[in-house]
């Protein structure tokens, strides 16, 4: 079965790059009778964006594009999500955990989460169940979920956060390393300032961390910390592979082949590594497959080539969820 449990509505900030992005999207979807770059065409294309903005996210035109998306590469299940700092409600709990002191990096931190927390949870969940129907009648089962960020020692509040509302499935992310946001591009510098073996060692401990919490159904792109490049030598890596996915088993969660890093980050290669998903082929942990899209048109972007990376890896079925329960279907 295709399904893609990973893609996203939106992401600020709200850049001229976002403005850009949106627009390609846009583009991707229209036939639009007037000629490329004319005056009219980028009137109808301004008069799209102004409607884009205007409307927001969380609107059936733009989620129509995910839908005719999704049809075209064949998925039979979507699960949306959003990030969990996308949401107004929870903004106290990342001002809680990441570090927005009175330096560069916190300031930096501070102005990125202002401009990217402007949604409620609310208005996304009512959205997303009243538009179930109207995928399920182009055969397409939409599941709604969030991706929220562990941070030790916050477990008992996003505890408490994810029981506000009855999600599809929870993902479980890590971006933050003592309060530092490492997958955002205006701080990768600070990777050239790690010792990389102990960052990752870092990191991986947070991982096992977050899959002991039993807060989360899929641990999101499990080695994302690569995203820029900077990594060790992948055979110092394997014994924190083999630690993640000891635990995943252990604890009955599953992971995903994500493809995002692949074509949206300079290090050009999906999550897990071809490396780290034979370990966690070895221990027949749970995977589910997913596009990380940000945009309508990279829903279900490079899944044939993860399927067939999950076949070459042994596997034979992948995860698919529905109100936090998980089934196994045949890949």
């Amino acid at each position: 079965m295709n399904v893609d449990y990973h893609v996203h509505l939106e992401e600020g900030p709200y850049s001229i790059r976002w403005w850009n992005r949106t627009a390609e999207a846009l583009l991707a979807f229209a036939s639009w009778r007037e000629d490329k770059h004319s005056r009219d065409w980028i009137g109808k294309l301004s008069s799209a964006m102004a409607r884009r903005v205007e409307a927001g996210a969380f609107s059936p035109e733009w989620l129509d594009l995910y839908r005719v998306r999704a049809k075209q590469q064949g998925l039979r299940e979507v699960g949306i999500v959003d990030h969990l700092y996308r949401f107004r409600e929870y903004k106290p709990y990342y001002e809680r955990h990441i570090h927005l002191g009175n330096d560069d990096l916190g300031r930096l931190q501070r102005r990125w989460l202002d401009q990217v927390c402007v949604a409620s949870v609310a208005d996304f969940c009512d959205f997303l169940e009243q538009q179930k129907e109207r995928w399920a009648a182009d055969g397409i089962r939409l599941r709604v979920g969030v991706e929220a960020d562990y941070f030790a020692g916050g477990e008992t509040e996003l505890a408490g956060i994810l029981r506000q509302h009855a999600w599809d499935h929870v993902i479980g992310s890590v971006h933050f390393v003592d309060g530092w946001g490492f997958d955002n591009p205006d701080t990768r510098e600070r990777f050239q300032r790690e010792n990389l073996l102990d960052l990752y060692d870092h990191f991986f401990q947070l991982m096992e961390r977050a899959v002991a919490s039993g807060l989360f159904d899929i641990l999101a792109h499990p080695d994302n910390i690569k995203v820029f490049g900077y990594r060790p030598d992948e055979t110092a890596l394997i014994p924190f592979y083999r630690r993640i996915a000891q635990a995943l088993k252990r604890h009955d969660v599953a992971t995903e082949i994500n493809t995002g890093l692949y074509y949206r980050y300079p290090v050009r290669e999906m999550c897990p590594s071809p490396g780290f998903l034979q370990v966690l082929a070895e221990y027949e942990v749970p995977v589910t497959t997913s596009s990380d899209a940000h945009f309508p048109d990279h829903v279900g972007h490079h899944l044939p080539q993860a399927r067939q990376q999950l076949k070459a890896a042994g596997y034979k079925t992948i995860a698919t969820f529905e109100r936090r329960v998980r089934k196994e279907v045949e890949l």
